[in-house]
């Protein structure tokens, strides 16, 4: 008896602590959320501009005359300059969209009479006095809000990238600090080298995926005169990121929009199939194609990623959802007691290398 409690105490003491540190871990990163999202942003901006650099490296001339800090702020520059156009252009966008609110709440009240012609009961009765009684000055302000905040963590966001860059100068410098052995040297920079090699071509195939679908998408809302095309496009480029539900929300959202415009259903029904087909191309047939099975994620845990950390941090958490969880499995396979969280997370249950991090008294005896 005592011998099996001896066993079993360990195993509840394990559990209760992997309990309360979950908890604690959650509470910390929900109230830390406006420092802790920024960073994490920031860090990926910084695995895309290395990505990036690894493209630029592959011309001859680049990688045997240009420094790595050039090539860094090369990419970063560049990625500002998109990033400040696309801001002039949202800005004029929702401009023009503000200009016509009061015309869109009077085609929507004539759909929805519209609506009910085809039901044939008043089934938009109570829709109706809620767009009449509805504050669109409200919204606005909010709107206005969380732009500004945005604008606020997107300075954040640029200093981190600027101390990261600046950061990755002497980085292997400190990591000879940490790991005089090089044996055990060699496995950090093996596993630092997994994490920004996959989550780093994720981002960049991802990002070309989304672009892709954005374009596609802004030809076929141009082709329909539908108003500001450039600030759906752009909001179904930013939506596809998050894995499942993204696509279904960036699809619906323009569809809906249609509807405000016109004050008719038809036009609801061309944009929800036009958009949906190049949803459905691009995700199910462009986009495994290019990505293929290099993330090895479960699509269940991509779902549950997907639900926690949106519960977390909100659509912020959804589209970094799958970073993180990628970024959970690389690491957790290679800790030899964590191996079966990676193997739990996993696609098939198949890792792609053997752990190659030792535990902390496998260290200690190489140093």
């Amino acid at each position: 008896m005592s011998a099996l409690n001896s066993v079993k105490t360990p195993d509840l003491a394990k559990i209760t602590y992997l309990l309360i540190s979950t908890v604690a871990v959650v509470m910390i990163l929900s109230y830390s959320e406006q420092y802790v999202i920024p960073f994490i942003v920031a860090m990926l901006v910084w695995f895309i501009i290395h990505e990036a650099r690894e493209y630029l490296v592959r011309i001859p001339i680049v990688k045997d005359r240009v420094p790595v800090w050039v090539q860094s702020m090369f990419s970063f520059l560049f990625m500002n300059v998109i990033l400040f156009v696309v801001g002039k252009l949202l800005y004029a966008s929702m401009s023009h969209l503000s200009e016509n609110l009061d015309e869109y709440q009077a085609n929507l009240l004539l759909a929805l009479e519209e609506l009910d012609g085809l039901a044939g009961i008043n089934v938009s009765s109570q829709l109706i006095d809620y767009v009449t009684n509805a504050d669109l000055t409200q919204y606005i302000s909010m709107m206005i809000d969380t732009a500004t905040t945005l604008f606020g963590d997107a300075f954040l966001i640029l200093i981190y990238i600027i101390f990261l860059l600046i950061e990755e100068t002497v980085f292997d410098k400190k990591m000879e600090a940490f790991y005089p052995n090089d044996e055990t040297r060699k496995k950090k920079f093996s596993l630092l080298n997994k994490m920004d090699r996959n989550i780093g071509q994720y981002l960049l195939l991802k990002t070309f995926v989304s672009f892709i679908t954005g374009l596609l998408s802004y030809v076929v809302l141009f082709l329909f005169d539908i108003d500001s095309p450039f600030f759906w496009a752009m909001l179904i480029f930013v939506l596809n990121y998050i894995p499942t539900v993204g696509s279904l929300i960036a699809t619906l959202f323009p569809a809906f929009f249609a509807i405000l415009q016109f004050g008719e259903l038809a036009p609801f029904v061309y944009i929800l199939v036009s958009v949906g087909v190049i949803q459905v191309v691009v995700g199910n047939i462009i986009e495994p194609k290019m990505m293929g099975n290099s993330l090895n994620m479960s699509s269940l845990v991509v779902v549950l990623s997907l639900t926690i950390w949106g519960a977390i941090w909100g659509i912020m958490g959804m589209i970094l959802s799958v970073p993180i969880t990628v970024m959970m499995i690389i690491v957790c396979e290679e800790i030899p007691s964590l191996r079966f969280v990676a193997v739990a997370l996993s696609e098939s249950g198949n890792l792609s290398t053997d752990p190659t991090v030792t535990d902390n008294t496998e260290d200690s005896t190489e140093d």
